[in-house]
């Protein structure tokens, strides 16, 4: 049976209480759709940066990322709907989005089958992209889904360590955008780098909103995610440090490209400075619900800038 709040949370997710709720906009909710944009701008960013480098790009090689890149955040996101139910992470006290599986929505075995299916899709699209790339690509992609399903599952979920957001940079933001600046280029190079530097700091801000929100509840089931560690006041400086870093680096991506610019990115600056606002002076409640997916839209929006000028 779902509790009230559960049922409320999910009447406002699928828009009114008089629509039916079908079976898609479960898998919809474990998808978490608004953040998805996370998985997407990495490859945005190496496409464009490839471009502005050597002006020219492996779409077909591009599509396939994009599709992996999604798979793999979908099945993360799936996977973590059960495995936190099953820790007893989806308690009363939880302030987050309704899950499908803590709702009585789907059972957990259902949900795992279907992060698995996002897992193989996102290996099958991997295929190709190491016909393209070869082996440092196979590295990505298995480390990638092995990060994926290791976030909640297995015997030391990552999830449950501090170390979530430099999971973040890593995967979503290095392994993205210099995995498909090599798929088009065949080279690793400095400002790659750096670029995944920048969207994984942007990244990881997504991920500290969350565990920053959820402090209560995931002290009782046992996390020491970031914030639990480090403490409130602290979580607010990483906050500002990871919002701020992505713009500092900018100098350092466009140094010496042959074609593109940089500075459109700037243009995000205010949105960025107006969360690491927020963040610090809102309580810790369900307000923060909306923090994260601002947090989201900053990052989509600097990815996208940033691209746009590094095509000019």
């Amino acid at each position: 049976m779902r509790n009230s709040e559960a049922d409320l949370r999910l009447d406002n997710l699928v828009g009114s209480s008089q629509q039916t709720p079908t079976k898609l906009s479960f898998w919809l909710m474990a998808s978490r759709p608004r953040t998805l944009t996370i998985s997407t701008t990495p490859v945005i960013v190496g496409t464009a940066l490839a471009w502005a480098a050597h002006g020219r790009v492996h779409w077909l090689a591009v599509l396939a990322a994009l599709i992996s890149s999604m798979f793999i955040q979908i099945g993360t996101n799936i996977h973590n709907d059960a495995a936190d139910f099953e820790r007893g992470g989806d308690g009363p006290d939880r302030i987050g989005p309704a899950r499908v599986t803590a709702s009585g929505l789907l059972s957990a075995t259902t949900v795992k089958r279907g992060a698995y299916i996002c897992f193989a899709i996102a290996a099958l699209m991997g295929t190709y992209l190491v016909s393209v790339g070869g082996w440092p690509i196979l590295l990505i992609g298995l480390f990638s889904i092995v990060a994926g399903w290791g976030y909640t599952g297995g015997p030391l979920p990552i999830a449950y360590t501090p170390l979530g957001e430099l999971f973040c940079v890593i995967f979503f933001g290095l392994g993205g955008v210099v995995g498909t600046y090599f798929l088009s280029t065949g080279q690793i190079s400095f400002q790659a780098i750096v670029a995944g530097l920048a969207i994984g700091s942007l990244v990881a801000a997504v991920l500290l909103v969350n565990n920053h929100r959820d402090v209560v509840s995931d002290a009782r089931v046992g996390r020491r995610t970031l914030p639990i560690v480090v403490g409130p006041t602290l979580t607010v400086a990483i906050f500002a440090g990871l919002m701020l870093l992505p713009f500092a680096l900018l100098p350092l991506i466009g140094h010496s490209l042959p074609h593109g610019k940089v500075w459109p990115a700037l243009i995000a600056l205010p949105l960025a400075l107006a969360m690491i606002y927020r963040f610090a002076q809102e309580p810790r409640g369900p307000v923060f619900n909306q923090i994260l997916v601002q947090t989201a839209q900053v990052e989509f929006a600097f990815s996208v800038l940033l691209s746009i000028g590094l095509c000019m």
